[in-house]
């Protein structure tokens, strides 16, 4: 009935399947007062824009506001993990100059700083892992590739689930070995993804080089990503700061949480972190590193005076009232779901870009984002028509710093990703050892009772 063609869609297959979804809004839709009504907590948020509890953990604290007396009160922004503040962490591994995120993945899976010869023996085994099994990349992300990194990513994590000598074993030990070969061996999956993805659908060049066992992961990306595998060590500690930032945000963020609730189901360790990565893909989540890049670039086409903060403002308000950008009404890199007057994050990567922006091609980029994070909460304040806080988050202005380490804009939320697996796995070992009860949350049904017609008598 319908003919075949490689090369593009069918374009009677397509009007039929069009035909088909018009019904579809004829029995599918309600009234969103019934949110109200029923007292549902849409995106287990409570009315006050607080998460709903779902569980305890040890992992990761992300503070961004007060309550008192049922208000919230706005301030600073922490993120603590395992009970260290990062920035604790940060200037630790600095002043001893260490790279940090490798430390960081021992913090968060085992739930303490290792000593010396603990931190020396995980980097022996973290270098260990980092090849891809015999023939992976030619069978697997060769063989079938794809233009768009994160599913590839998701794709090759659950290939990954085939190599494994023992993949359904859940026990602390099998899954504590499953997370550090996953966390070693996702810079190669995405560089390699990249560089498939360069030779089949972009027409240029391709290169693969083997990762050096000696390196950290931050100076292992560089090396291999570039085609002369040369980085400065600036640029290193840039991007090994950057994973740090990026490894970790509590359990409720969307992605931890998917994680979680595949963890719960008994499944096994590959599927549970793909999960985490489809979720991070996702333009609402860490998908938004690259939204904010598109809307710069928006910016940088529909502002002609980068100084000028009257002209950034009146375009920021075209955003919001859909007119400007990608036309979602949002400001990407601004607000975040917990912090109020800052995100942690976002401070140490504006010092950090200004640092290297600093005299270079990028200082005017720089500046315009600044003023975005200047000028955006009163627009969008003005806009929600309250006075609640808002603050810039780390999107706007993690882009900016990988387009400085000449990291293409597509690897921006493969990055994310890479760091995060960190997280995800000590978030699934916890669910492991202290859930013991799959997640199961209720909806409320609206359906009203109808009768079986039979097919003749259908309108």
């Amino acid at each position: 009935m319908y003919s075949r063609d490689p090369e593009k869609p069918n374009e009677q297959l397509q009007k039929d399947i069009q035909l088909l979804c018009d019904e579809y809004p004829r029995y599918n839709s309600f009234d969103p007062a019934l949110f109200n009504q029923y007292n549902v907590k849409r995106g287990l948020r409570n009315s006050d824009g607080t998460g709903v509890l779902a569980g305890i953990t040890q992992i990761c604290n992300v503070h961004g506001y007060l309550l008192s007396e049922g208000e919230k009160m706005p301030i600073d922004g922490e993120l603590i993990y395992r009970g260290i503040n990062i920035n604790d962490l940060i200037a630790g591994c600095r002043a001893e100059n260490r790279y940090i995120f490798e430390e960081t993945a021992w913090l968060l899976l085992m739930g303490s700083l290792p000593n010396e010869k603990k931190l020396n023996q995980f980097l022996q085994i973290l270098a260990a892992s980092r090849e891809l099994p015999d023939n992976f990349t030619e069978d697997i992300i060769m063989k079938v590739a794809s233009p768009n990194i994160m599913n590839m990513l998701a794709r090759s994590v659950l290939a990954l689930y085939t190599y494994d000598f023992n993949p359904e074993d859940t026990s602390v030990e099998n899954v504590i070995r499953q997370s550090i070969q996953l966390i070693a061996r996702m810079p190669s999956i995405m560089v390699s993804a990249y560089q498939v993805k360069k030779r089949i659908y972009d027409g240029r060049s391709m290169y693969l080089h083997n990762p050096r066992p000696d390196y950290s992961t931050a100076q292992n990306i560089l090396r291999l990503l570039r085609s002369d595998k040369q980085f400065t060590e600036e640029e290193a500690r840039l991007l090994d700061l950057c994973l740090m930032l990026h490894s970790e945000h509590g359990g409720g963020n969307n992605s931890t949480f998917s994680v979680r609730v595949l963890t719960s189901s008994g499944t096994d360790t590959y599927s549970a972190i793909a999960a985490g990565i489809g979720s991070l893909k996702g333009p609402r989540h860490g998908g938004a590193n690259c939204k904010v890049i598109e809307q710069l670039e928006y910016l940088k086409e529909g502002v002609s005076n980068w100084d000028d903060d009257q002209e950034i403002r009146e375009f920021l308000r075209k955003i919001v009232n859909r007119q400007e950008g990608d036309g979602s009404g949002l400001i990407y890199g601004m607000g975040h779901a917990v912090y109020t007057k800052s995100d942690p994050r976002a401070i140490v990567l504006k010092a950090n870009a200004l640092h290297i922006a600093h005299g270079t091609d990028f200082e005017g980029e720089f500046r315009l984002l600044d003023a975005v994070e200047r000028l955006a909460p009163d627009v969008l304040r003005e806009k929600w028509g309250s006075s609640r806080p808002v603050s810039n988050n780390v999107d706007l202005y993690s882009g900016l710093v990988y387009r400085m380490l000449r990291i293409p804009d597509e690897l921006h939320t493969p990055l994310f990703a890479i760091a995060r697996t960190a997280g995800w796995c000590a978030h699934r070992l916890e669910e492991i050892t202290t859930g013991n009860k799959i997640i199961r949350p209720a909806y409320k049904p609206i359906s009203k009772p109808s009768s079986y017609i039979p097919l003749h008598e259908r309108p």
